[in-house]
């Protein structure tokens, strides 16, 4: 029988952090070809992340320029992919979550008329605005996809509301197959990380980058991280600073002078997952870290007005702290001083899985393909 071709696509340094270990557990089986595009929406950051996995790119879209727009990075991916696939002709497209790398590879599948599975589906905030433009891009893959890999049951009935049924399984999220990779072994290969002293600090690991916190909102994030540092002696800060300049502007800012709060280079997965194994808590406005830390059991402040993922809010492993700077202020001082409200989100549940994922998503392409029985532990909704 003809291998399944199996071709995951993927830009920035979230999506590849997640796809990688789906991507090692395709190639372990001899019935599936699995090949890797990727578009380098992020190239250095993705590449990073390659390198840790130790995985290479089939194809290499390469489409990153400086200054590029959504549109830009839309139009480059449905031109590059679409000549791609008019060469190889996969049976199945994989795309991750909601960047613009995943709707653009969705479209493209669509007019080609290749099946696209959707990992990482039905998580929603239903504002079409916020986050920008991810909640949008994860509704319109929905749209398109054919199989629908959703963390867990709450993102799955999401889907159901928006009347799609077909395809649906309940897999965890791969980020915890990830973590099993990457969060191995002591120390760090980042020399900025290396040279921070943190000796008798608590250790905030943060990130900040969303647009919709481009102003205001993230000026409000930074003032609150000046002031916690100002009032506790004993916390260090480590911010790897995301290369958008106006990240970059705005954190040097406000945050440049500030003692212990280190401005440093974005960090590739593995020293990321053990500066927040290491870390007393973490804030941000990611997505992927809200469900990163809860499983080394670290609790997390969310940098955002909601978020997609409200499974960590209802097991109690992150809160919404907002972009109010009084509100994140009197949250972090909270878990700072307060040893009963850190235990109940240090030792809350995490919602995200057992870290056997990716083997279910798998065993749902095998078996959507005809390839074998109904998959035990996938479960179809």
């Amino acid at each position: 029988m003809k291998k399944l071709k199996v071709l995951s696509v993927f830009g920035t340094r979230p999506e590849a952090i997640k796809m990688a270990p789906l991507v090692l557990e395709l190639r372990k089986h001899p019935e599936i070809e699995s090949l890797v595009c990727i578009t380098a929406q992020h190239r250095e950051m993705l590449d990073s992340v390659m390198d840790c996995f130790g995985l290479t790119a089939d194809f290499d879209l390469n489409i990153m320029q400086q200054g590029q727009t959504l549109t830009d990075i839309t139009s480059r991916v449905l031109y590059g992919l679409g000549e791609l696939l008019n060469q190889i002709r996969p049976d199945l497209i994989l795309v991750h979550g909601d960047t613009t790398t995943a709707f653009a590879a969705a479209l493209t599948g669509f007019y080609a008329r290749v099946p696209v599975g959707h990992v990482e589906a039905g998580l929603r905030t239903f504002d079409r605005y916020s986050p920008y433009p991810e909640e949008m891009n994860r509704q319109l893959i929905c749209r398109i996809a054919e199989l629908h890999f959703a963390p867990t049951g709450n993102n799955a009935k999401n889907l159901n509301r928006e009347g799609i049924f077909d395809g649906v399984y309940i897999t965890g999220n791969t980020v915890i197959d990830a973590m099993k990779y990457t969060v191995t072994g002591t120390g760090f290969t980042s020399p900025e990380l290396n040279a921070i002293d943190t000796s008798g600090k608590r250790v905030i690991a943060m990130t900040c980058h969303r647009r919709e916190n481009y102003g205001e909102p993230m000026e409000n994030i930074f003032r609150a991280v000046r002031t916690i540092a100002e009032r506790f002696a004993d916390v260090q800060f480590i911010y790897p600073v995301h290369p958008a300049p106006v990240v970059r502007e705005t954190a040097g800012r406000i945050l440049g002078d500030v003692p212990r709060v280190s401005l440093i280079s974005p960090l590739d997965a593995i020293d990321m997952h053990r500066l927040m194994s290491m870390s007393y808590m973490v804030m941000t406005d990611s997505g992927g870290i809200q469900e990163e830390a809860p499983s080394l059991g670290k609790p997390v402040l969310v940098l955002r007005q909601e978020t997609e993922r409200p499974e960590a809010v209802a097991a109690g492993t992150v809160k919404l702290a907002g972009v109010e700077e009084d509100n994140i202020v009197r949250l972090a001082e909270e878990l700072l001083t307060d040893r009963n409200a850190y235990d109940e989100m240090a030792q809350a549940v995490n919602p995200y899985g057992d870290g056997m994922a990716c083997r279910r998503i798998v065993d749902a392409i095998l078996y959507h393909f005809g390839r074998r029985p109904a998959p035990p532990e996938a479960f179809m909704v």
